[in-house]
Order: structure tokens, then C-alpha cells, then sequence
């Protein structure tokens, strides 16, 4: 699609600019990364056919790769930027989506109530459900309206790496859970008439009727502040590499940073709303008490909030270098690393998850001895063969003094491997 919007690009340029900002454009934003996207993609692929190189530098092979590197570098900058600027109209107007979503909830709890009312007849529970409804879709839309420029109603349950947090979307949503039926035994006992009917209200709001619920909210609520902890120090630790996202998406909840499926964070969702469904189904059919969650069923809740705090204990990892070799050509004679020369960097963890894109990987660096070298960007069809996330290759420029210097990988995520000492010779 990005490379058709390309072709197609003075008919879109038309009507919105790249760089559009106006209040009322919605696709001003959108358009313009879409646009800068397909010229990369363009560009990079040109590259890997070897077309586009001026003939100044396509007689160096190293010339020839610094030149194309430079280049795609520039371009996957003004991606990033345009990227960016998508990514804060997207929030900006995900504030009237949220608020939208909650009160079509609301239209619909409206419309269950009225079909099984039908022969059953609307009673008082009915109404206090459907006040506690309006309150809670009340309370939602003014917090969207004021956190308007962060996702509206989102906003608690973005990370600071700006994607969504599996651990916050859990605790939020049995929060919210609680607050309505808190708020729906309010109702119910400020439309109550006899003094044994309010005594029963005030009974069903005691522990022993709602305890698995409650230690399941207060499990989930103390795994999302012990994630946020955990993550915060590992990452100061420089034992996880954490890169920002451009913005939010849904399939943050079941993913990893790099948009791969982790059956922590999956197990967690799926065991976590299928809890939450059958406790609204108690509620639906008991609406004098809490919900009275068995216990069987809050174990199973936490053991799956264990799993997920493991899986966040065992995730990520220092990048590290296992050894550099001279980079040999077919045809090469074996000879010992000399300044100019291309060296290969072998380990594991050079690229941090959602650090694929171009402008990311860009910014990796290798420091021989006391020179800071870029990583070129090598160009493939659909990707690039340099770096990766095993194998880095670089030249060793001329200002390195020939001897023992050490080599160190600092990745886009600003985590530094370890020093790994190889001998240059004259």
C-alpha cells in the first residue's frame, strides 16, 4: 500500500501536505509518514539492486556503503520524525474513540436489561445497574477529557515506552470492575425501603462474601506497580533494553517490544478476562453482594499472575560480544586486522526488540578503542543483512592506533556490551 501511495503521491499531496498540523485534518499526520515510508522503502530497495549510486563512489566498494548508508539513514529519520507526529495525532483523537467505545457499552448494557426484562419485569437491581453504568461511563469520558492529549481513558495504562501495559490493562479493568459493583449496591441501597433489606445490602459488602475478588484485585493491582519497579530497575541495570513505539496498538497486551507473541502476557489476558467475565455473570445474577469469585478460580488467577511476573523477571538480557574476526572476502588471503579493513562482530542482543526499523538501527555504534564508528546500514531486498541482532560488521578506521584495543557494542537503547580486546596490526 505505502508503495502505491508513492506512485500515486501528487494526488494525495493535493489535498493534505506531508507535514499537515492543522486542528481539522485527521489525515494530514497519516499521510505524511505513509508518504515518507514508500520513498524509503523505494529507496532502500533501489539500493539493494545496486541502482542510484553516483558514479563518484560506485567504484569503492566501502565508499559505495557509506555513501548508501548515509542516505538511508537521512531518509529513516524523516520516517521517524513523520512516525512520530502520527503517533501524537493518533492520540489525540483516541480520547473521542474511548469515550465513543464506553458509552456504546452502556447502550448496550441498556439493551441486555431490556430483553430479559421482558416477562421478568424491571426491577430495582435493573435500574441501580444501569445508574452505576451511567456513573462509571460518566467518570470515564470526564478522565478521557482531560487526559485528551495521552489516549483519553487510556492514558493509566500506557507504558513509558508508550506501548500499552499488559500488567495496568489487567488491573484496570478489575478496578473498574469493582467500582461498578460497588457502585451498583449503592443504588440499590439508596432506593431500599425496609431495614432488613438495607442490613442484607450492607451484608453482601462484607469480606467473607466478596474475599476471592478482593485478593484478586489486590494481587493484580500490586503486579502492575512490581512490573513497573522490576522493568524500571533492569533497565537501569542495563539488563533489559527497552526502545520507545511511536504509539499504542491493542496487540501490546499479547506481544513483546517486538511484536511477538509471549505466552506470559497471553496467559495472563485470556486467564484474567475469563475470570472477570464470570465474575459479571455473579453480579448480573446476585447484585445484593460482591461477587462471591470461588476460590479455585482466584488460585488459578494467581498462579497466571505469578506466571506473568516470572516471565517479566526472565525477559530481555545484556547484549554481548563472544568474539571479533577480520571480515574475509572470497578470494582474500587470511591475514591479521589492519586499519581499514572490515571486522565482524559476533554475540547476541546487538538489535533490542523494536529496534527493527532503520532510524534505530542507525544509531548503534562501535567503539575501537577510543574512536566512535556508525554501523552502515547494508541494504537487502525487504531488510538489511548489516546489522543484525548476531553479527555487526564495521571498518576499522584509520585514527585507530595499531596494538591491543578493545571493542564495545553500545545498541540504539543505549546499553553497552562487554569489552572484547583484539590486536591491530600496522
Amino acid at each position: 500500500m505505502a508503495v502505491q501511495e508513492a506512485g500515486q503521491g501528487g494526488s494525495v499531496a493535493g489535498v493534505h501536505g506531508g507535514g499537515c498540523t492543522c486542528g481539522d485534518c485527521p489525515h494530514g499526520a497519516r499521510a505524511g509518514h505513509r508518504r515518507a515510508v514508500a520513498e524509503f522503502l523505494l529507496k532502500r530497495d533501489g539500493f539493494a539492486a545496486g541502482q542510484g549510486l553516483p558514479a563518484a563512489v560506485a567504484h569503492s566498494p566501502s565508499a559505495s556503503r557509506q555513501w548508501v548508508s548515509t542516505e538511508l539513514t537521512q531518509s529513516a529519520e524523516l520516517v521517524a520524525e513523520r512516525g512520530r507526529a502520527e503517533g501524537q495525532a493518533w492520540l489525540a483523537r483516541l480520547w473521542i474513540r474511548t469515550a465513543s467505545v464506553v458509552w456504546a457499552l452502556v447502550v448496550v448494557l441498556l439493551l441486555v436489561q431490556a430483553l430479559t426484562a421482558i416477562g421478568a419485569g424491571w426491577t430495582s437491581a435493573r435500574t441501580a445497574g444501569l445508574l452505576a453504568a451511567l456513573l462509571t461511563a460518566g467518570a470515564l469520558t470526564a478522565a478521557s477529557w482531560f487526559h485528551r492529549a495521552r489516549g483519553g481513558a487510556l492514558a493509566p495504562v500506557i507504558g513509558e515506552d508508550n506501548r500499552l501495559s499488559t500488567s495496568r490493562a489487567v488491573a484496570g479493568a478489575w478496578v473498574l470492575f469493582v467500582v461498578y459493583a460497588v457502585l451498583v449496591l449503592v443504588g440499590r441501597l439508596a432506593g431500599a425501603s425496609g431495614h432488613r433489606e438495607r442490613d442484607a445490602l450492607i451484608a453482601g459488602l462484607e469480606l467473607g462474601r466478596g474475599a476471592g475478588v478482593v485478593t484478586v484485585l489486590a494481587v493484580v493491582c500490586a503486579i502492575a506497580v512490581l512490573v513497573r519497579r522490576v522493568v524500571g530497575v533492569r533497565v537501569l541495570g542495563q539488563r533489559l533494553q527497552k526502545v520507545r513505539a511511536d504509539r499504542p496498538r491493542a496487540s501490546d497486551l499479547l506481544t513483546d517490544d517486538a511484536g511477538r507473541g509471549t505466552f506470559a502476557d497471553i496467559q495472563y489476558v485470556v486467564i484474567g478476562g475469563v475470570a472477570l467475565l464470570f465474575a459479571a455473570v455473579r453480579l448480573a445474577r446476585r447484585p445484593d453482594q460482591l461477587p462471591d469469585l470461588p476460590w479455585g478460580l482466584a488460585v488459578v488467577v494467581l498462579v497466571s499472575a505469578a506466571t506473568y511476573l516470572a516471565g517479566k523477571y526472565a525477559e530481555g538480557g545484556r547484549p554481548v560480544i563472544l568474539s571479533v574476526v577480520r571480515a574475509r572476502e572470497a578470494g582474500d588471503l587470511d591475514a591479521p586486522i589492519r586499519t581499514g579493513d572490515d571486522i565482524e562482530i559476533r554475540g547476541a542482543g546487538f538489535v533490542p526488540p523494536g529496534a527493527q526499523g532503520a532510524d534505530r538501527l542507525a544509531r548503534m555504534v562501535v567503539r575501537i578503542g577510543a574512536v566512535h564508528v556508525h554501523v552502515p546500514l547494508v541494504p537487502v531486498a525487504g531488510g538489511f543483512s548489516n546489522p543484525t541482532d548476531a553479527v555487526l560488521t564495521v571498518p576499522v578506521p584509520a585514527d585507530v592506533e595499531p596494538g591491543r584495543v578493545e571493542v564495545q557494542v553500545v545498541t540504539a537503547a543505549g546499553v553497552e556490551t562487554n569489552r572484547y580486546v583484539v590486536d591491530v596490526t600496522e
